[in-house]
């Protein structure tokens, strides 16, 4: 009987959901195109990807480096989270033009604001070139040598597919190295700020509602893809014209009821559903409350002078927020991991195939050793763990000086040489020069002081003795463990303290002057010293790699039947299920929506998180909500679904079964931080803002008609326009007002 249950568990664990995965568009039709019917989809699989036609891919983009975004209209107008653009927000923002706290609405195309370095990227095809690799490799190759072909063949690949184009390419692996894919895209260098709401709505709750429902924010932005007057990508320029897409999604004004069908694509960063016991306990034990604990000292220290001086807030509000994001979210994912038992969940897998392996010689000879290696890499990878967290988080993104000096490691480099290169140096100090100027524009050096001084401390007090540079030890005993006065004593000294001065070392630079360097010596010291520790891990490394590899090859093998989806990599997915509700503990129950009625229970003039506009509130009491309220007259903010989403998915559209948008997607709900490493479908939910709040705060709160109007909005409940075919149910504003 035991047997029985633990095949069954095993079965279970590993069955596909229509709310779990994060599906290859490229195989939508093969896979998943008949659920999504049954569940609600009304497109085909050719209007959901395709290459020959315009298709829902087409309107859906990587927005700058770690987001996804959405074209909503034929001007290229693109949809994203507040948070995702809040850099952007950040960067235009002073004391004299506080966008992120009053908000900014373009009126015309000329008042749109350029942002030096966002992108946005378009999906161009997928091709799967999986053959085409796995035939140059073979099982006698040690990892290092197979990861050396597949780079040697994906850069082959990729230079075919973009020679001759305005095309980028890269090649992805799969399945831990099992399958591969090559994805061209097309990237657009000149996305411009067109739109945002005050802080106090785009992200009302801010820290205390982080991936928590009830949420009731706002989070969304707007910005616009410019192009080359013959609508290629260009730089910004001044003569560049708006995007024509092929293709941009409309806006559905009627919401959804609780079992809708929902479907988002974009680009989720990264996850690890295949991680086995070993990973999972690490997680836990060491590596989580680590990453939390050097967080929370950081978050401290910005919160303290933050709160004491407006200016320093607006410098350093996206620093805060990008540490604060992840700092709550290890919290949630070890709270997660230990409370739906997630290690017994993955033993319990690992046991089932063990007995599947030892079942067959054959397979006993390919996947024997899997759990064995990946069993001792991590043992090798324990002692090393804390030094690489305290290495990346304390001084790595620790104090700016360090990061700033570290950057300029090849200039070091190359006036080493005993005839530098000129052209060399030149291309570098340009480089260079752009780098400092993005460093001092949102920097505070009081507080950078304090950051590495307490970062010292912490590295000092916390990695093993034997895996920390004995310099910094000594440097640390000479004085006396006297940390302020050691990070003063580096600002005073240090070229990288102070613009002028680092700029005056570029105009001159010289070997002798940066290798004395208070602050360059002690990012070099640290970051050879971080290379050495991780030369102690390459054989656990590649031991680890394949034992994952041969893991995952095999849990496929074992169940032919199934259809698995790959880990997230930040390459286009779709995700689908249901709008949904949820009962987050015993006799406690979520609904899938919230109003505005609860912005209003939670407004707390006392808290900046709380804050509600007085025009917010005007609106409110009035219920001038326009076209945008739902059937009984309340407004919508948020809503639920049961879809799989993880980081990158940040602005990701939320589409019905049409292929209309009715949200965007921001965040994942509290009871479900496991999520990244094994999907819970009882709690695991996407949060996301409702369209029609959106078009709300746009319509009737900005009152930014210019942008309402070249939208495409539809509904099922209104007539169409006169010479519209009935079938696309489009509406203008004045047919509905």
């Amino acid at each position: 009987m035991k047997k029985l249950f633990t095949l069954i568990f095993v079965a279970l664990a590993f069955a596909g959901r229509a709310d779990e995965g994060m599906w290859l568009p490229l195989f939508i039709e093969r896979l998943n195109y008949v659920d999504m019917q049954k569940e609600g989809l009304q497109l085909t699989a050719e209007e959901i990807y395709s290459i020959n036609h315009s298709s829902l891919k087409d309107a859906i983009i990587q927005f700058g480096g770690g987001c996804t975004g959405e074209i909503i209209s034929s001007k290229g107008l693109i949809l994203t989270n507040h948070h995702c653009g809040y850099g952007a927000i950040q960067s235009h923002s002073t004391i004299e033009h506080d966008y992120l706290a009053d908000g900014f609405w373009a009126r015309t195309l000329d008042e749109e604001l350029p942002n030096e370095g966002l992108t946005a990227r378009f999906l161009v095809r997928i091709e799967d070139v999986t053959g085409r690799i796995l035939k140059e490799l073979n099982d006698q190759m040690t990892e290092k040598e197979r990861n050396a072909k597949i780079a040697e063949l994906s850069k082959v690949i990729q230079k075919e597919a973009t020679e001759g184009t305005d095309y980028d390419a890269r090649v992805a692996p799969f399945f831990n190295g099992n399958e591969f894919y090559l994805f061209v895209y097309l990237v657009y260098r000149d996305v411009r700020f067109v739109g945002a709401p005050p802080s106090s709505i785009g992200k009302f709750g801010a820290d205390t509602d982080n991936w928590m429902w009830p949420r009731h924010t706002g989070d969304f932005a707007l910005f616009r893809v410019y192009t080359a007057p013959d609508g290629k990508p260009a730089a910004y320029s001044k003569e560049n014209v708006p995007l024509k897409p092929k293709h941009h999604l409309p806006i559905a004004t009627d919401g959804y009821e609780k079992g809708d069908f929902a479907m988002i694509m974009g680009y989720p960063g990264s996850t690890d559903r295949y991680l086995t016991s070993w990973g999972v306990k690490l997680a836990i034990e060491v590596s989580n409350p680590t990453v939390v604990k050097i967080r929370e000292k950081k978050l401290d220290i910005m919160k303290q002078d933050m709160d004491a001086d407006r200016e320093v807030a607006i410098k350093y509000a996206s620093k805060y927020a990008g540490t604060s994001n992840y700092w709550k979210f290890f919290i949630g994912q070890t709270r997660g991991l230990k409370r739906l038992k997630i290690f017994e969940e993955k033993q319990e897998i690992e046991r089932g195939f063990t007995r599947w392996v030892n079942a067959d010689a054959a397979r006993k000879a390919r996947y024997g050793s899997a759990l064995g290696d990946i069993e001792t890499a991590y043992r090798v990878l324990n002692e090393y763990t804390l030094q690489r967290w305290y290495y990346i988080e304390s001084m790595l993104r620790g104090a700016e000086v360090m990061s700033l000096a570290q950057s300029f490691a090849g200039l070091e480099k190359e006036l080493a040489e005993k005839e530098p290169s000129a052209e060399k140096l030149g291309r570098m100090k340009q480089a260079l020069n752009g780098a400092v100027e993005r460093h001092f524009k949102n920097y505070n050096q009081p507080t950078d002081v304090k950051l590495l001084s307490a970062m010292l401390q912490m590295y000092y007090e916390n990695v093993p003795v034997h895996q920390q540079p004995a310099a910094f030890r000594q440097m640390i005993e000479k004085n006396k463990k006297n940390y302020d006065k050691m990070a003063a004593d580096i600002f005073a000294k240090s070229i990288f303290a102070d613009e002028a001065k680092v700029r005056a070392f570029l105009e001159k630079p010289s070997h002798k002057a940066i290798a004395k360097d208070p602050a360059f010596v002690l990012s070099s010291m640290m970051m050879e010293n971080f290379r050495n520790n991780q030369k102690n891990l390459e054989e656990a490394n590649e031991m680890l790699e394949r034992g994952n590899r041969l893991f995952v090859a095999g849990l496929r093998e074992m169940q032919p039947e199934k259809k698995f989806y790959p880990n997230a990599n930040s390459t286009m997915r779709l995700t689908y299920g249901q709008i949904l509700d949820y009962y987050p503990a015993d006799a406690i129950h979520y609904n899938y929506f919230t109003t505005l009625a609860g912005v209003m229970e939670k407004e707390d003039d006392s808290k900046w998180e709380f804050v509600v506009q007085p025009k917010l509130k005007e609106l409110y009491q009035k219920k001038d909500f326009g076209i945008w309220a739902n059937k009984d007259g309340t407004m919508p903010v948020n809503f639920l679904a049961n879809t799989d989403i993880t980081g990158g998915n940040s602005g990701s559209p939320v589409m019905n079964g049409r292929g209309e948008l009715i949200g965007l997607a921001f965040d994942g709900n509290w009871e479900a931080m496991s999520g990244d490493i094994a999907f819970e479908p009882e709690y695991q939910r996407t949060i996301s803002v409702d369209i029609r709040y959106v078009m709300f705060i746009i319509d009737k709160y900005a009152e930014a008609k210019n942008i309402i109007s070249e939208l495409t909005l539809v509904s099922n409940r209104v007539k169409p326009k006169a010479g519209t075919p009935a079938e696309t149910k489009v509406m203008e504003m004045e047919a509905v007002e």
